[in-house]
């Protein structure tokens, strides 16, 4: 009798733990075949081989990839000196962008307009430069690329335009269209783009905007606020967000010489300015909070891809207010570099996609054969 007892309670106890693998194993794992890639690149070129043959060597190994589309996250050329910031300067970008085959959509960066009232960079009107861009790039509610990708745009006239006015102002202005933020759907993923610049978002320097700031520090927070509204109309499975600026996360960045972060340096739980850094962290705090809750509330994956730093890395740097970990916010920044540096980080990150698998997005830098300066292995 106690044989047959312990015989039944034997198989029983295999069923359960069966049971409790096979409900282990329903969770949506990493092991799916990717469903699209997508390639991230910005903040080149800063010098001249850096245009030639830097940039067009990086985007025929785009080309020869098999991506959804392209985004680039801003910053035309170096911060200080030449190219100025004319109107060659953007008709030369228009011509990358539309080389490449697949849909390319970009994002302003600092130094092709609010670092361009600088005098080695042509002493222009900062503002003026940003509606040049607006004009060149976004004229039309479609991304560049030889392939189009129609795309929603921040239609209402949340941001400032350019009246009239000096190199250092004031600066005369008109309501604009943000038409620069950029939202589309691909396969069940939401992305968009959001112009936070870095220079403190234009917040400091001698040719700072506190009025052009909070206007399009607004536009950007209720175009964040909407896209997590539409991903959760639509039970998307995760966001990205591309934009400029490394706004800084915590006291961490990578070490510039004398050890000093590269980015804005802020508390963690209270995002506020703090550390060796902090004198670059104004003009991010209340986009972070409003970030903060939505990715919290959102609890899907959630990618933000930025440049600015020059510093490619994936990471995880965003915390609650209690200190704990965002599990599901990811941080990527794209390669770029200064003008000293060559070819050296004339490179592209190429995102992984699969809804359906857990985490959503997986990431591979892509290091361009001819631009590499290291001699290759035999």
């Amino acid at each position: 009798m106690r044989k047959t007892l312990a015989g039944v309670l034997s198989v029983l106890a295999v069923a359960v733990v069966a049971a409790g693998i096979a409900v282990a194993g329903k969770d949506a794992g990493n092991d799916n075949n990717f469903k699209y890639a997508v390639g991230l690149w910005g903040d080149l070129p800063y010098s001249s081989v850096q245009a030639d043959p830097g940039v067009p060597n990086l985007i025929a190994d785009m080309n020869n990839a098999d991506l959804e589309f392209t985004v680039y996250d801003g910053d035309l050329k170096q911060g200080n000196g030449p190219p100025v910031c004319s109107d060659a300067l953007y008709a030369q970008a228009l011509g990358w962008f539309n080389s490449l085959s697949k849909p390319a959509i970009v994002t302003p960066g600092d130094n092709d307009w609010t670092d361009c009232d600088r005098p080695n960079n042509g002493a222009f009107n900062s503002l003026e430069r940003l509606d040049h861009e607006r004009q060149v790039f976004f004229s039309t509610d479609k991304s560049l690329g030889a392939k189009q990708l129609q795309q929603e745009v921040q239609t209402s006239p949340s941001c400032l335009g350019y009246v009239s006015g000096p190199v250092l102002g004031p600066t005369v202005t008109k309501a604009v269209p943000c038409v620069e933020n950029r939202r589309w759907e691909t396969r069940d993923v939401i992305y968009a783009t959001l112009n936070i610049q870095g220079s403190c978002n234009n917040l400091c320097g001698a040719g700072s905007d506190a009025a052009e700031y909070a206007a399009r520090n607004a536009a950007n927070i209720a175009w964040m606020h909407e896209t997590f509204d539409e991903a959760r109309a639509e039970d998307s499975a995760a966001v990205m967000l591309i934009s400029q600026a490394n706004p800084g996360f915590d006291l961490t960045g990578a070490p510039f010489a004398g050890g000093i972060p590269d980015a804005p340096t802020r508390d963690p739980k209270t995002l506020d300015p703090a550390g060796v850094n902090a004198s670059t962290a104004p003009g991010f705090k209340e986009f972070l909070v409003a970030l903060r809750s939505e990715v919290t509330a959102f609890r899907k994956p959630v990618a933000y891809v930025h440049g600015d730093t020059h510093y490619f890395r994936i990471d995880k740097p965003f915390l609650a207010a209690d200190g704990q970990r965002l599990e599901n916010f990811t941080r990527v920044e794209t390669f770029g570099d200064n003008a000293a540096n060559g070819l050296n980080d004339a490179h592209w990150v190429k995102a992984l996609v699969d809804p359906k698998s857990r985490d959503v997005f997986a990431f591979q830098p892509q290091m361009v054969p001819a631009n590499r300066t290291a001699v290759p292995a035999p």
